[in-house]
């Protein structure tokens, strides 16, 4: 490089340092003020996120519906002192401000979905019409509530399985909430010899004294309907959700034993064939 490239691009490099160093002598207030302001707003916006979180506690308010309150006043204080520091070092937050907004419509118009999820499981958080541990039945999807989130909300079967159902499902849906049990309901058919007062206290002594039938939620025994066969007998009660066919399969069988040890004669369809004499059946 010759002696005249060389002196050039010393000449840019003094400007570049001049122009950086007018720039601090000038604006060194406003960016320590700027930068001040963004550090104070931080500070703050931890301290009220605290603040707000501890009152829920102490209030024993739900817990998610707490975390969202506190991230969100943390939030709006954050961007509040972003915009005041930016103000500090002269740049105009009009144009901004509407480009936030008109990307905001935007990215509302896209995650709408998402936005309607998280709107519903603030509504599921405030008016709580069910806890973790509950079971709950919605557009035919049953499960025990294991967690509440701003989105979805998390259930598990018998099986294991983690069922995921977005909180829009849910608001505005028929639901069922059974706690933290689930009803079984069998029906059988006896014959018309059968007393039914004997048989309807026999079953019901033996769900009354059998452990996995929750018996404060109330037992149902009695004569359900009329056939042709007999009298259709039909038994309601509840066990846990998370046992709920093993519980049910294990009850069935007692049932079998105690009325087969009762006698108690079980109706089956029948049907006669009435022969015209010099007929033959096929």
């Amino acid at each position: 490089m010759d002696q005249a490239g060389l002196d050039k691009e010393l000449e840019q490099l003094q400007q570049v340092y001049q122009m950086v160093t007018e720039f601090l002598v000038n604006y060194s207030f406003q960016l320590i003020g700027a930068a001040f302001i963004f550090l104070l707003g931080l500070w703050v916006a931890a301290k009220i996120s605290n603040l707000i979180k501890r009152k829920f506690e102490t209030h024993q308010i739900d817990q998610t519906l707490g975390n969202f309150v506190s991230n969100l006043v943390r939030v709006l204080i954050i961007i509040m002192a972003g915009i005041i520091a930016l103000g500090k070092l002269g740049i105009s937050i009009t144009p901004m401000v509407a480009a936030i907004g008109a990307a905001s419509l935007g990215a509302g118009l896209a995650i709408q979905g998402m936005l309607s999820n998280y709107a519903a499981g603030v509504t599921i958080i405030v008016t709580r019409p069910f806890v973790i541990g509950d079971t709950i039945e919605v557009k035919g999807v049953t499960g025990v509530v294991e967690d509440i989130h701003l989105g979805f909300t998390e259930l598990s079967n018998e099986d294991g399985e983690k069922i995921t159902i977005p909180n829009k499902h849910i608001v505005g849906e028929i639901l069922h909430n059974s706690a933290e049990c689930k009803l079984v309901e069998t029906r059988f058919t006896v014959s018309y010899q059968t007393d039914a007062d004997q048989l309807t206290s026999l079953i019901h002594g033996l769900l009354s004294d059998a452990p996995q039938v929750a018996t404060d939620r109330g037992i149902q025994v009695g004569i359900n309907d009329f056939n042709p066969m007999g009298m259709e007998i039909g038994v309601r009660y509840l066990v846990p959700t998370a046992t709920y066919h093993r519980d049910k399969y294990e009850t069935n069988m007692m049932l079998h034993r105690q009325l087969k040890q009762a006698n108690i004669e079980m109706a089956c369809p029948l049907r006669e064939i009435h022969v015209p004499p010099g007929t033959h059946p096929l």
